[in-house]
């Protein structure tokens, strides 16, 4: 635990306190919107909708309506409904690869690791395939709001926003007329209820396509270069690809998609012995806490067979993602069939091309790579 002014915030990094902070209720979500209000004030009424939409989203909310939000999603995201959509997953990846497989090569961020999961929790939603180009483009705009942004790019993530929310109006509309079996009927016959109303499902349905593929799509793509830069764990998963599922575990440890978490004190707390007043900014950093030498032996070591792994990269407790089963389900037949399919595929390029986040986290703009190997 230290002070960082950079941050104007204290930082966490043994796995105790992170594990102890993310179940302490005395430290609320500091949600994106906190960061609008460093912005002038005409700037500010610039951006209501933008901070009017991010305040409905789940896990931004107050705890009641989190509870809320998640009762009602939570059938879409268990273990055996997610297993239902292995098969699917599946022919989603062959069809990736089919694509690509004639030219011998492909970016792994632009032609696998994104429009996988994207495709599925579109289907989830029950957006059509013809439009699913467009999830990609509100994303990155989006992405925004997670960083240090500028106005411009802010009022960009909100065009997109308010444009993704328009989209999805007209496809609520026709579920309360004839629902189907999809998230977006779920949430009709919810408001029909009256347990959550049009503006609540359409900023929640964007959260969910948002990041229901942001953060699969990094942690396939930053977990196959792990593979790359630990040539014997690649080799060790190819020969045993049953070791895939705690392969994934290890993506999550070492390079996983959330790299911390912000939280805002309450009241005074004790974290790691240092007392802090109320209204103190506190960074959960997972990323150094999933390497904390007291928890993990070795803990810069990538290894595919680590047990246990107690790391916290899908959070604890009531902040704990929701959709932590399908994003291992998805990583975990891509993996599978792309090391079947391409067995001595490599990297194109020696070095990564990585885009900053934050101190804390990062993502590839992009990997190439040759597939060699069967087809």
């Amino acid at each position: 635990m230290t002070w960082v002014p950079e941050l104007n915030a204290y930082l966490v990094t043994r796995h105790a306190d992170i594990v102890a902070g993310m179940k302490d209720r005395r430290l609320a979500n500091a949600n994106m919107a906190q960061g609008l209000r460093r912005l002038s004030p005409a700037e500010q009424d610039e951006l209501l909708p933008l901070r009017a939409s991010l305040d409905m989203w789940m896990g931004h909310t107050n705890p009641a309506d989190h509870v809320r939000f998640q009762q009602l999603l939570k059938r879409y995201f268990m273990p055996a409904t997610v297993d239902a959509l292995r098969p699917r997953v599946r022919e989603l990846t062959h069809e990736l690869l089919d694509a690509v497989a004639p030219q011998g090569r492909m970016d792994v961020v632009k032609d696998l690791a994104f429009p996988l999961p994207a495709n599925v929790i579109a289907e989830m939603l029950g957006m059509p395939i013809r439009d699913r180009d467009l999830l990609h483009a509100w994303s990155r705009d989006i992405h925004t709001v997670f960083q240090i942004a500028n106005l411009a790019q802010l009022r960009r993530c909100q065009r997109s926003l308010l444009e993704m929310q328009d989209y999805l109006r007209p496809l609520l509309a026709e579920r309360r007329q004839q629902p189907r079996e999809d998230v977006l009927s779920t949430f009709a016959a919810a408001e029909k209820d009256g347990l959550v109303t049009e503006d609540e499902i359409v900023a929640n349905c964007v959260l969910l396509l948002f990041a229901g593929h942001e953060t699969t799509a990094h942690l396939i793509a930053n977990g196959l270069l792990l593979l790359f830069q630990n040539p014997e764990q690649l080799d060790l998963l190819k020969k045993k690809p049953e070791l895939t599922p705690s392969a994934v575990e290890e993506m999550l440890r070492c390079d996983g998609p959330g790299g911390s978490v912000v939280r805002i004190t309450t009241e005074p707390v004790v974290i790691g012995g240092v007392p802090i007043a109320a209204h103190q900014t506190i960074y959960l950093a997972m990323v150094a806490g999933n390497r904390d030498p007291e928890v993990f032996d070795e803990p810069d070591r990538f290894d595919v067979t680590r047990t246990p792994n107690r790391h916290t990269a899908f959070g604890m407790g009531a902040s704990y993602c929701l959709g932590a089963a399908l994003a291992r389900m998805e990583t975990d037949e891509c993996f599978r069939i792309l090391l079947d399919r391409f067995p001595d595929l490599r990297p194109v390029d020696a070095t990564p091309d990585w885009h900053v986040n934050s101190p804390f986290q990062h993502h590839l703009n992009t990997l190439r790579v040759e597939l060699t190997g069967r087809h």
